[in-house]
């Protein structure tokens, strides 16, 4: 599998993140092959957006990028999911997998009944930490932002990262809800989005 560019800022920036200590647990006690798997794991997740939704990098791809998921028929969310499946066991292991599985089954038991079928779905941005505080993040999500505007189209996302809350709120999103995970006992926040029209 090809590795996306930008796979390396991503692994420094989200490799602390709750969701993804839990999903490399198997290798908490090797930090350079665990960050060789979230490389890995990462590389896929981007490929997975650009087959199933799209991606957007910076004018430099190796500093950051963002992962979208568009809506998709039934039949190709079953396909992307047994291929997920069968990646993931033999990348994260089993009980990184068992992690993941319960993760992604309990965040989307919360945000179905809040959030429409249709709404567009951030699943990562990241930008190289050494590059943090000039913007770049708004950088990597203002075009899927303006097209969801024009499209008038809801989007959405699940953060760990509370502190990235502020963040989000800039670009128009709002907390619907927080909640507890209960496979990495850390608390999340679902955000949503709805379509700003522009001003005349």
């Amino acid at each position: 599998m090809k590795t996306d560019p930008s796979c390396h800022s991503v692994v420094a920036a989200l490799e602390d993140d709750p969701f993804y200590r839990s999903i490399s647990e198997e290798f908490a006690g090797d930090a350079a092959e665990r960050r060789r798997v979230l490389t890995r794991y990462f590389a896929y997740s981007i490929e997975e957006g650009r087959t199933l939704g799209r991606i957007v990098h910076l004018p430099d791809p190796s500093q950051g990028v963002a992962v979208w998921l568009l809506p998709q028929s039934e039949e190709t969310r079953r396909k992307a999911a047994e291929r997920k499946h069968a990646f993931l066991e033999n990348t994260l292991g089993a009980r990184g997998t068992r992690n993941y599985e319960r993760m992604v089954e309990f965040m989307s038991s919360q945000s179905r009944p809040r959030v429409s079928s249709g709404a567009w779905y951030l699943s990562i941005v990241a930008v190289d930490p050494s590059l943090h505080g000039r913007g770049l993040g708004q950088q990597l999500l203002a075009p899927t932002l303006m097209d969801a505007d024009a499209n008038d189209t809801i989007t959405y996302l699940e953060t760990f990262g509370l502190r990235t809350v502020h963040f989000y709120e800039r670009l128009g999103f709002s907390t619907l809800a927080r909640f507890d995970e209960p496979t990495t006992r850390a608390q999340y926040a679902l955000m949503m989005r709805n379509p700003q029209s522009r001003q005349p």
